[in-house]
């Protein structure tokens, strides 16, 4: 297939000709506000089908708005008619069509353009009112308040709040996607006469912006969070894609001393902890138990030999590990255990908990396996 698709550098047309070209699509026509205007006439000769993603939302002066979001499509439809091409379009509309402003008045007239475009020609074509977009490649202060947020509390800036109260009805860019691919086959989700994103999500202005304040604290307190939670995981997803190019990484705290070092990587209160344990050729650590507190351990380098024993028997249970062959040795309650590394070099092992270390309730006893 010929694909065109205007406004291709935007923040949806940027995703979408990234997805096309993921999905196996080669020849994708790009019209931008840059490209030699007279390649329009070549597309719309060719293509196949048309995504018009090109509008305007935030110009400097208020005619701009008929300009990009009607004149630009009835340009588009007059060279696909005069070319008596009938290759299916859809184009990006706004919730704001519904309101008397000149933005929505101008996608409002763009929406029916097209319509009548449609019925005259016996064409399918595809108006999605889209709600607030959010995702990777968009723009502060341009696309959207998530997009705002992400980038100001990424870099300590400080974020504007009207009113906390305020109902913000959100799509992630994937879920975008996925809908205009089952439009490109044909299949796309309607009600009425406009089609729509499936999949939306609905949080306060206020809860958003505390969301994304935890995203910023989570590197502190090394939570991670909850990904069981749909709009949650977007939302952190597009986060990191925000942060400053010399700060994605950050530094854990290491507890050291001559034994080696013990680092808490990640705390969640439903899933644990997991740390990192550096020991030193022949140090031993451990010879503790636990009442309901489980650990997994697994060596990734090194030479280890992990030890057991009931605390009420004097057998003693050993594996051997190491990095060579990852295996991951449960760590039961009630039996005391040690870990000491039998290696020449440090012996490294990731260690998880079902719980994260609380000071006031350690449920750890030091006894000798």
């Amino acid at each position: 297939m010929n694909i065109l698709v205007t406004g291709a550098k935007g923040f949806v047309g940027k995703n979408l000709v990234a997805e096309l070209h993921n999905k196996g699509y080669e020849n994708i026509f790009e019209f931008t506000r840059e490209t030699d205007e007279s390649l329009l006439d070549k597309y719309t000769l060719e293509c196949d089908f048309v995504f018009n993603l090109a509008g305007v939302n935030r110009p400097q002066h208020k005619n701009e708005f008929m300009e990009g979001n009607y004149e630009f499509t009835s340009q588009l439809l007059s060279l696909l008619k005069k070319h008596g091409n009938n290759a299916p379009v859809l184009i990006t509309s706004s919730i704001q069509a519904e309101n008397d402003n000149p933005y929505g008045k101008s996608k409002k007239a763009g929406e029916d353009l097209l319509f009548n475009y449609g019925k005259e020609n016996n064409i399918p074509v595809y108006v999605y009112r889209l709600p607030n977009l959010f995702g990777k490649w968009s723009k502060p202060n341009y696309n959207t308040v998530v997009a705002t947020f992400c980038h100001n509390i990424s870099r300590g800036l400080g974020i504007q709040i009207n009113d906390p109260e305020v109902d913000l009805n959100l799509a992630y860019i994937d879920d975008v996607l996925i809908e205009f691919l089952r439009a490109l086959e044909g299949k796309p989700t309607i009600q009425g006469e406009h089609c729509v994103i499936p999949i939306t999500h609905n949080i306060k202005l206020g809860v958003l912006a505390n969301l994304i304040r935890s995203f910023k604290d989570s590197r502190l307190n090394l939570s991670i969070p909850d990904m069981d939670d749909s709009l949650t995981k977007k939302l952190y997803s597009t986060y990191l894609s925000f942060l400053p190019k010399d700060e994605f990484s950050y530094n854990l705290k290491m507890n050291v001393d001559y034994r080696g070092s013990f680092t808490e990587f990640i705390r969640t209160p439903e899933r644990g902890q997991v740390s990192i344990n550096v020991s030193k050729p022949g140090i031993t650590k451990g010879n503790h138990w636990h009442h309901t507190k489980n650990e997994k351990f697994l060596v990734v380098s090194g030479e280890g030999l992990i030890r057991f024993r009931k605390i009420d028997t004097d057998e003693i249970i050993e594996y051997k590990v190491s990095g060579e062959i990852l295996e991951v040795v449960d760590i039961p309650t009630g039996y005391t255990h040690s870990i000491v590394n039998i290696g020449k070099n440090d012996l490294v092992t990731v260690m998880w908990a079902n719980e994260c270390f609380d000071p006031e309730k350690p449920d750890t006893y030091f006894v000798e396996v």
